[in-house]
């Protein structure tokens, strides 16, 4: 759970704690300390103004991205409906993203996305050349900011919820050039088996 939030860029400590509920500080500092020694991932400082402390992925530690997401994808298929008490986190939603972006349908797109969840959780989406990055934080001068929980923005996703109905009720807000809102629902497959592995920009080769 350690390596696969820190799969979108770095985190402090505070930030980890939180998003791993259950966790106690004890176990979790353990684990960092594990993982550290393994060469996984590392401390670093980040430059002022920040100066806060945070933990991320070495060159090493991110190898273990395929094996992950090949195990999530995997998992899947044994997964039933969710139960009311299963909540998911922003971060395996956009993880999820990556995995049902369609390539060869955002050749003609270039744009960049903030997608702003509860808790504060916000995340960059930079859509260009047919692939896509996602990385924690703000996006500086995005073109779209999204508003939206969680479960909404998964209705969304998988169909369930139209952008005008979800407009309509205040369920999402967005910021910015708002025609951008409907194409970039369309990048990602309702089933999630993307035609592309993300990242990849080789349909818009052609």
């Amino acid at each position: 759970m350690i390596v696969r939030d820190l799969l979108l860029g770095p985190k402090r400590y505070k930030d980890l704690l939180e998003g791993l509920p259950g966790m106690g500080t004890n176990i979790l500092a353990a684990r960092l300390k594990e993982l550290e020694q393994a060469t996984i991932i590392r401390r670093r400082v980040l430059p002022p103004p920040a100066g806060s402390t945070v933990y991320e992925l070495t060159t090493y530690g991110r190898e273990l991205e395929d094996i992950l997401m090949t195990l999530t994808r995997w998992g899947a298929k044994s997964l039933g409906p969710r139960q009311p008490e299963q909540f998911l986190r922003p971060v395996t939603l956009v993880l999820g993203l990556r995995e049902r972006f369609k390539s060869e349908a955002a050749c003609h797109l270039q744009a960049v996305y903030e997608l702003r969840f509860e808790d504060d959780e916000t995340y960059t989406i930079r859509i260009a050349n047919g692939s896509l990055e996602a990385s924690y934080g703000s996006a500086g001068n995005p073109d779209l900011v999204v508003t939206a929980d969680v479960e909404t923005f998964l209705q969304l996703q998988e169909r369930h919820l139209l952008p005008q109905e979800a407009m309509a009720s205040r369920k999402v807000q967005l910021d910015g050039n708002s025609d951008l809102f409907t194409p970039f629902l369309e990048l990602f497959d309702v089933d999630g088996r993307s035609a592309v592995p993300s990242g990849v920009s080789g349909a818009c080769d052609q």
